[in-house]
């Protein structure tokens, strides 16, 4: 275990280039067993959820090659071998869980380990489940792991609803339909760019997905794929946003590269609400220093509302804001594992009926603090860089699950930021 040092106060200056998407990250990852020729990524982000999906694939004799160099990632499924995935590795992630649609597709049966991740309350795989079964896939679980075979025919094209909009759900029945007998069609479907990035890049390979980034996907089922092109990930809009949070609070001129802003069209409305002076460009913002900063009202909702992944980012930025300030989560309302962290550093906030309400601060105090899951974690450590005093935050695996490369790239902005050795 290690632990993440902050000295705060100091002011952010410079530039900072965002990495590959992490949520499109752990779902290419695996959805590489389904091409029979080798797969290349670029733009990979150097992030703990990279190394825990290449240990799993080098089980199955995938075996993977990352220059930390160039970001890019070269998998070989050649010769890839079927292999029960109930526990170890696949309990590290929540990502894991894109191995049953991938070894479905790949092989007609899967076993997998119930997945891991962070605790942010509960994320039930029903609708995954409901789908598979609805591709003719039979299912159950067995001490802890998931059963999933598909009949000696294969699995056929089917019409599935879900019952509520699921990126995990969606991304799982594409992994599995996409080599499915017939034509599937996803109603419901959740819309996020991290899908439309798994689209584009099982399409290159040979797939025919179509609705990608609407309610509706169709997909219509080939028998093989094969990776032709190197496949570039999107730039990761949660990294986007949490450094754009952080230039607002501690920034004296910040240009956040590599953006693609629509993707954060909801964040950015309510940093303009906020009051944070930014200008938007093609593929980057720059953060002007803050002026007044006013408290708002944030819903999180599916794509395209506010993700629920930058609600704990930038509650720092609101505890600054002048007002009462009210964080309403839709997705995830049990998420407040940084609400008793960030009152360990003086903030005043408080929980009614899973509403998160926040009050302005003069300053927070730096304190020892926990990071229970990534998002949590990114909101600590921004808390510590805008406090007085210095802020030691442990589980900092968890940060570096979701963050590339984050202490260099603090460093580079002239935080006083390093990672130790937990001597405990």
């Amino acid at each position: 275990m290690k632990k993440m040092i902050i000295h705060g106060g100091h002011k952010l200056r410079g530039e900072v280039v965002i990495g590959g998407a992490k949520n499109s990250t752990v779902a290419l990852i695996p959805a590489a067993i389904l091409s029979e020729s080798k797969v290349t990524l670029d733009s990979v982000p150097h992030i703990k959820d990279v190394y825990n999906l290449m240990a799993i694939l080098e089980e199955m004799n995938v075996h993977s090659d990352f220059d930390e160099d160039t970001n890019t990632l070269v998998l070989d499924p050649t010769e890839i071998k079927f292999k029960p995935l109930p526990n170890g590795k696949i309990k590290s992630l929540r990502a894991s869980y894109y191995f049953m649609g991938a070894l479905l597709g790949r092989f007609g049966h899967a076993i997998v380990g119930m997945p891991g991740g962070d605790d942010i309350g509960p994320r039930p795989i029903d609708q995954h489940i409901k789908g598979f079964e609805s591709l003719g896939a039979s299912v159950s679980n067995e001490h802890g792991a998931i059963f999933i075979t598909a009949p000696k025919e294969g699995l056929h094209g089917a019409r599935i609803f879900l019952d509520m909009v699921s990126v995990g759900a969606t991304i799982n029945l594409i992994l599995a339909a996409v080599t499915a007998n017939g034509q599937t069609s996803i109603e419901n479907a959740a819309k996020e760019p991290e899908i439309i990035d798994l689209a584009t890049y099982l399409n290159n390979m040979g797939a025919k997905v179509r609705g990608a980034g609407t309610d509706t996907i169709r997909i219509e089922g080939v028998p093989h794929l094969y990776a032709r092109n190197p496949h570039t990930i999107i730039p990761d809009r949660i990294e986007a946003g949490t450094y754009l949070a952080m230039a607002a609070i501690c920034g004296d001129g910040v240009n956040i590269k590599n953006i693609i802003s629509e993707h954060l069209d909801s964040y950015l409305a309510k940093l303009e609400e906020i009051g944070v002076n930014m200008e938007v460009g093609e593929d980057s913002i720059f953060v002007y220093p803050s002026g007044e900063l006013h408290a708002v009202q944030i819903k999180t909702g599916p794509y395209p509302g506010f993700a629920t992944d930058l609600q704990q980012p930038i509650t720092p930025l609101l505890l600054k804001a002048q007002g009462d300030g009210i964080v309403i989560d839709t997705i995830y309302p049990k998420r407040v594992r940084h609400v008793p962290e960030l009152i360990r550093m003086g903030a005043d906030i408080s929980i009614e009926n899973d509403v998160i309400i926040l009050h302005h601060v003069n300053h927070l105090q730096g304190a020892e603090v926990t990071a229970d899951e990534i998002r949590a974690g990114a909101c600590l450590m921004i808390a510590g860089l805008m406090a007085e005093g210095t802020t030691t935050i442990s589980k900092v695996e968890n940060i570096l699950r979701g963050y590339d490369r984050v202490v260099y790239k603090l460093q580079a902005l002239g935080a006083d930021v390093k990672i130790i050795d937990d001597p405990e």
